[in-house]
């Protein structure tokens, strides 16, 4: 890696304080771009070690009703991908926690993918997360983000083969986003226990150092904390972007401080 990671070194620090990491997703642009960066702020001042912030695109495959309904009024109000480098600079001006992209391939190869990660860097940000681009189609943004020090994160999902998984860990910097299953984000009621086996695996293939956050269908402090029992970190997205849509900042700032608990941090 060319240079070191904040996001792995944020992941460390919540394991030093005797916790496991809290990862929080928010859609840029929604309800307007001025709050989602005054949300973002609030989330990492309410206990996020890592933000995941992600650019609204118009065909989000992976997204569920609430991310995708949240994503539809930013960019009926007018959010263009440059924006995002905007909110990530005063973001990053704002509060000290690493800022991960999350976006979609298609845009950043339509923006340039050297421009996209010169732009990222140069705001501040600390890296992408790719749902949707695999280490083995990666190679111009790998060479980039080596370039730039950013952080690349790529997905491992439960159907993966032992050769794929060794090519996501030995690829991605900062984490590995572990899927908790398949299927698009959204809350359950039940995480799939596919998750543990998922990070045992991978962890049992590591050649180093590896820190898996798992992401999909976690919403509650309770789900946060089962999942720390195996992970190094929890992603929460829909149930905060439900509580930004219904309760505004306040919502947000409650909901956030609920989550951050289960990591083993004081309320």
């Amino acid at each position: 890696m060319s240079a070191p990671s904040r996001v792995a070194a944020a992941i460390d620090a919540a394991h030093a304080a005797g916790r496991g990491a809290f990862v929080g997703y928010l859609p840029l642009g929604f309800p307007d771009l001025q709050t989602s960066i005054d949300a973002a702020v609030l989330l990492a001042e309410s206990g996020a070690d890592i933000l995941e912030l992600g650019p609204p695109y118009s065909d989000p495959v992976m997204d569920g009703t609430v991310i995708q309904e949240a994503t539809q009024v930013a960019l009926a109000g007018g959010f263009r991908l440059r924006d995002t480098f905007t909110a990530v600079r005063e973001i990053t001006r704002r509060v000290d926690v690493p800022v991960l992209v999350m976006t979609y391939w298609n845009p950043v190869t339509q923006y340039g993918v050297d421009r996209f990660a010169d732009d990222l860097a140069a705001a501040g940000g600390a890296g992408l997360i790719t749902p949707d681009i695999t280490p083995d189609s990666a190679a111009e943004w790998i060479a980039a983000s080596e370039r730039t020090g950013l952080d690349r994160v790529f997905l491992a999902a439960p159907t993966s083969s032992d050769e794929r998984l060794d090519m996501i860990v030995a690829a991605s910097t900062g984490f590995v986003y572990t899927v908790s299953t398949m299927g698009i984000t959204g809350e359950r009621t039940e995480l799939d226990a596919a998750a543990r086996r998922l990070v045992e695996r991978m962890r049992a293939r590591a050649t180093g150092p590896l820190r898996a956050c798992v992401g999909i269908g976690i919403s509650t402090p309770d789900q946060v904390a089962g999942v720390l029992d195996y992970a190094d970190g929890a992603i929460v997205g829909t149930a905060l972007v439900r509580a930004l849509r219904d309760g505004g900042l306040d919502g947000l700032g409650e909901t956030a401080r609920a989550l951050s608990a289960g990591t083993g941090l004081p309320a």
